[in-house]
């Protein structure tokens, strides 16, 4: 696991849209921080939601589906640093950001137990991650349950949650562009994460997992 990698993931289906410049910006601050990144966009990924097939209980990786999920799993597992920005879909985030947290499933590990005790094998690394959402509306409440269906997994999984930034009252493609102060509060975030991953060189976390 390269301590320095950022993996920066947005979840939108429209090319070059609010979602796409809110991480471009993220990850732009990180990089003036001296940080290496690099950018996946789910909609350039063919690949399926979780079966349920439970075959990653016994393989430790996901063996039941061979697809685009494939190819990120190594990225993900060499990337202390993460980032998901989501559009609000219905409230929620986008079906396929959905579907690509439902797949990392595959990093849990589960007791023989009734009910299963479980514990992440990501947990206990020092990784570090900022959500954001992008929506159309300008309350709150109609942003839903985005920010949370990205933060709830992340901080099971392991992950710190350095940052979240909600973005609201934008839909036409581009729009963030107009707007200097998110795209500013956005690189600053990057700067941030990049901070945290000089404490933690100074401070190692301990081995321990998440419950």
């Amino acid at each position: 696991m390269s301590a320095h990698h950022l993996l920066g993931i947005s979840g939108s289906p429209r090319r070059n849209g609010n979602s796409d410049i809110l991480l471009e910006s993220i990850l732009k601050g990180a990089e003036e921080a001296g940080m290496v990144t690099d950018t996946v966009s789910l909609r350039d990924y063919q690949f399926s939601s979780c079966t349920g097939c439970e075959r990653c209980r016994k393989d430790k990786q996901c063996t039941g589906l061979n697809d685009g999920m494939t190819l990120l799993y190594p990225n993900i597992l060499a990337s202390p640093y993460l980032v998901l920005v989501s559009p609000t879909h219905n409230y929620n985030v986008t079906a396929m950001m959905k579907a690509f947290i439902d797949r990392l499933y595959c990093f849990y590990d589960f007791a023989d137990t009734r009910p299963r005790g479980w514990s992440s094998r990501l947990a206990g690394q020092g990784r570090r991650a900022i959500i954001a959402a992008v929506c159309e509306q300008e309350n709150r409440e109609d942003m839903g349950v985005t920010l949370e269906a990205l933060r709830l997994p992340l901080e099971a999984l392991g992950y710190e949650i350095v940052q979240e930034i909600a973005v609201f009252s934008l839909f036409d493609r581009g729009a963030i562009r107009d707007c200097p102060d998110l795209l500013e509060e956005a690189m600053e975030a990057g700067r941030r994460l990049t901070i945290t991953l000089n404490l933690s060189e100074c401070c190692p976390p301990e081995d321990d997992h998440a419950h």
